[in-house]
């Protein structure tokens, strides 16, 4: 079990059914917004923005359910089914409270919400932009249950039913868009996406019933009051909310340093960023399944982070390698798929080929980070990000003068300024492992 081979297979084993979880999301995504494009403009506006807020929300939930699959993984090595039913109930409880200030407040406040995201522009885009927002931001009380249920399954060591899970509701998102879409217009895109979740939810409700560790979980007291579980939920997934929702952040403001080099520039940007997306998703397929992982061998008292780590880290780095010579080899397709005009195409192809210094460190990197996620290093990562962010966006700037190669230069430095810190973490932290192999990390180290 301790074996590179070993951690490897399990690994390919937990992150592949992530990987295709992900991709039916973006697909489900993109056909979306193929059928609202026909309502125009102002509507592929609305659904964009309104979109790009649901992705920052994202964030937030982040806390119960990615804190919730890696207790409960922990608990699932331990054998313990009171630690079991004490994680769920941790993630169950933080989920609901989280979701009163989110999908109620964000219903009251959807109006000054689309203006803010207009930037106070209250033209056709603001009415559509408000109307989408009235029936996502209610249904992210779906959304937060559904990834919570996913992560519940994930840490009993489930991956492929959130995959089928999926599958199911962004299907019948493709199935009813069109039909919603006509029938109501922008609102209708929203939604089809809420019962389609809502669906998968129902289903995912009766396979979690079923699951045999859970079940022996429910048949067991928890261990602890309600109250420290949440704790320990939210102590466990905070650090991994603040780590997504700062390289949102980070991505977002290298927006900024990009459109200061023109339209072509940040259009081509965002095409070539959208290809390289199928690169990250499977990179952070492998993260997840790192956490799974580690926290399991954790919870055995075999320990193996380091062995995890290592083998995260090569997987990444290959996938890394792998997906930039496609994009290498076929970076003008990519332009064209996407339809770039001659004014956008060159620029996105040239960004497209820079990424081959940079995919494979941040694959690396994304891979790696899961097996510190598991064994409670989570806090260590937020920071190390945090400086890899504060560190991007002043090279960029000041490479911003050689074009997008530029900036993408200013990623890649950042990016292994991160990887060598993760090194020197991982160096550390191994030689604690070997005196102490079944210690988990905490805030003190």
């Amino acid at each position: 079990m301790g074996t590179q081979r070993s951690h490897r297979r399990t690994l390919v084993r937990l992150g592949g059914p992530v990987y295709l979880e992900l991709l039916a999301g973006v697909a489900a995504g993109i056909v979306n917004m193929v059928w609202v494009a026909r309502l125009g403009g102002d509507a592929v506006a609305a659904v964009a923005l309104a979109t790009n807020v649901e992705n920052l929300l994202l964030g937030v939930v982040l806390a119960a359910g990615s804190g919730t699959t890696v207790l409960v993984a922990r608990a699932r090595g331990a054998a313990d089914p009171g630690a079991v039913r004490a994680a769920v109930r941790g993630g169950a409880v933080l989920c609901a409270l989280l979701v009163p200030p989110v999908a109620v407040g964000g219903f009251l406040l959807r109006e000054p919400l689309a203006a803010l995201l207009l930037g106070g522009d209250r033209g056709g885009a603001y009415g559509l932009t408000v109307a989408y927002l009235a029936v996502s931001l209610p249904g992210t009380a779906v959304f937060y249950a559904g990834h919570v249920l996913d992560g519940v399954l994930k840490g009993a060591g489930d991956t492929r039913t959130p995959m089928r899970l999926a599958f199911l509701a962004n299907g019948l998102i493709l199935v009813l868009d069109p039909l919603l879409i006509h029938a109501h217009g922008v609102a209708g895109a929203a939604l089809a996406t809420v019962i389609g979740r809502t669906a998968a939810l129902a289903v995912g409700a009766v396979v979690l019933r079923r699951n045999p560790l859970l079940r022996a979980a429910r048949a067991t007291a928890p261990a602890g009051t309600t109250g420290a579980a949440v704790r320990r939920t939210a102590a466990t997934g905070l650090p991994m909310a603040a780590d997504f929702t700062v390289r949102m952040a980070g991505a977002l403001a290298l927006v900024a340093v990009v459109a200061r080099l023109g339209v072509s520039e940040t259009a081509a940007y965002g095409i070539a960023g959208k290809g390289m997306y199928v690169a990250t998703m499977a990179f952070y397929a492998v993260r997840q399944a790192a956490a799974i992982h580690t926290a399991h061998l954790l919870g055995t008292g075999t320990g193996g982070r380091a062995g995890v780590a290592r083998t995260a880290a090569l997987l990444g780095a290959a996938l890394g390698t792998g997906f930039a010579a496609l994009l290498w080899a076929g970076a003008d397709g990519v332009m064209r798929l996407f339809g770039a005009g001659p004014e956008v195409a060159p620029a996105g192809a040239l960004f497209l080929r820079c990424l081959a210094g940079y995919l494979p460190l941040l694959g690396a990197y994304i891979a790696a980070a899961g097996a510190f996620e598991g064994a409670g290093a989570s806090p260590y990562l937020a920071r190390i990000t945090v400086a890899g962010v504060l560190l991007q966006l002043p090279l960029a700037v000041a490479l911003s003068g050689l074009g997008l190669p530029g900036v993408c230069l200013a990623m890649t430095l950042a990016m292994a300024a991160q990887c060598g810190a993760l090194a020197v973490l991982h160096r550390r932290t191994a030689r604690t492992a070997q005196a102490e192999p079944v210690r988990t990390f905490s805030r003190s180290g």
